[in-house]
């Protein structure tokens, strides 16, 4: 059987947070982890409880809220849905990276060189 997706609700305001956990509650496959009435508090919360998915509100539907900018840098496992009820609106958010590659010299020297470069280099540039 597969495993069941591991929710937490954080979404404001409560009649809209009660809502969306007795729609999901009833999902099979679904699993409510908690409720975080304080936004405050969701970051602490996603660490205690490893959710899959977390439910936040949106304040303002064309910007990506702060939080989840943080929270997918520190979970980018995590996936999150923003609501913004008064707008009738909804977004995914989830992390992604990609893969980079480069040709060096097949040599030790070149070895040596992509090695140094890592060193001296941010994360994420090309070697």
């Amino acid at each position: 059987m597969a495993r069941s997706i591991r929710v937490l609700v954080a979404n404001r305001p409560k009649l809209m947070r009660e809502l969306i956990v007795s729609t999901l509650a009833d999902e099979p496959g679904v699993e409510i982890v908690g409720e975080v009435a304080d936004e405050a508090e969701i970051a602490e919360k996603v660490r205690e409880v490893s959710p899959d998915l977390l439910v936040i509100a949106l304040d303002e539907p064309a910007k990506r809220p702060r939080l989840c900018d943080t929270l997918l840098r520190d979970h980018p496992e995590l996936r999150i849905i923003a609501v913004a009820s008064q707008e009738n609106c909804s977004v995914f958010y989830w992390a992604s990276f990609d893969i980079h590659s480069s040709e060096i010299e097949a040599s030790e020297q070149g070895i040596l060189n992509a090695v140094r470069n890592i060193a001296t280099m941010g994360a994420g540039e090309p070697v």
